[in-house]
């Protein structure tokens, strides 16, 4: 038995001086993982994914999805406020439209009003009450 945790302190040990340095973090991991649920093969299964993570990244597991959910975030930010800003111009425009009908119902009334008194005063009917 004795013999046996040698065998694996001095392979664990090989590792930090044979391969240069090794993080303590991405060991920690999986270490904890065969600690509490003892089950070597999905601690070994974490520290290979979180170690092609940062070679393909050059960030850790936990680095890239905090990164990932703060650009979702963003993203959903961004589509809220362009979606109020739209909904915004959609609202001034129909206040607009609004506006300029109004605007031509007076002034379609003033142009009556106007050919009215025209009329009246070719006609010569401002002495006669309606």
């Amino acid at each position: 038995m004795i013999l046996k945790l040698l065998r694996i302190f001095t392979i664990i040990l090989s590792f930090f001086f044979l391969t240069g340095f090794i993080s303590v973090f991405s060991i920690l991991g999986p270490g904890m993982t065969v600690l509490t649920s003892g089950n070597i093969y999905k601690a070994g299964a974490q520290f290979i994914i979180n170690q092609s993570i940062e070679k393909e990244t050059g960030k850790n597991s936990l680095t890239l999805i905090k990164e990932e959910i703060n650009k979702n975030l963003i993203k959903e930010e961004i589509k809220k406020n362009n979606s109020l800003n739209e909904d915004l111009r959609q609202l001034v425009e129909k206040r607009i439209e609004i506006t300029r009908q109004k605007l031509e119902n007076q002034n379609l009334q003033k142009l009556v009003k106007k050919r009215i008194t025209v009329t009246r005063l070719k006609l010569n009917l401002n002495n006669i009450n309606q």
